[in-house]
């Protein structure tokens, strides 16, 4: 049995979730952005909401076709330069996704997030 055409399929089929995910992100991003333009809310708080979403469709969407084009060269055609041109293209991915992530959290990821700040609820006693 000749699993090339399935794993063919599956890889296909990870390419196409990871282009679905980022169409659906910038979908979704777009009408929460309009909604909240209409909705009379802060124009810079919207426009920030929205390149969160768009960064994060773009993320999820990369993940997807990373994974996509692993399956395909590992699984299908593992040659020196398959492996090869599939390690230039995780590189390229890999910088596009810490870029972003980098852009949308406003800190390296080895860095542990802002604590808020803690303070008491109510007034200070004097």
């Amino acid at each position: 049995m000749d699993l090339k055409p399935v794993i063919e399929a599956v890889g296909e089929t990870i390419d196409l979730a990871g282009v679905a995910a980022i169409v659906v992100g910038i979908v979704v991003a777009t009408c929460q952005f309009g909604y909240r333009l209409l909705a009379r809310r802060p124009a810079h708080v919207a426009y920030r909401r929205y390149r969160k979403g768009l960064g994060r469709a773009i993320l999820l969407g990369l993940e997807f076709l990373v994974a996509g084009d692993i399956i395909r060269t590992v699984a299908i055609s593992p040659t020196f330069a398959g492996v090869g041109v599939l390690a230039v293209i995780v590189l390229v991915r890999t910088f596009l996704s810490f870029s972003l992530e980098v852009e949308l959290e406003g800190r390296w990821p080895w860095q542990a997030p802002a604590e808020p700040a803690r303070y008491p609820a109510g007034p200070t006693p004097a």
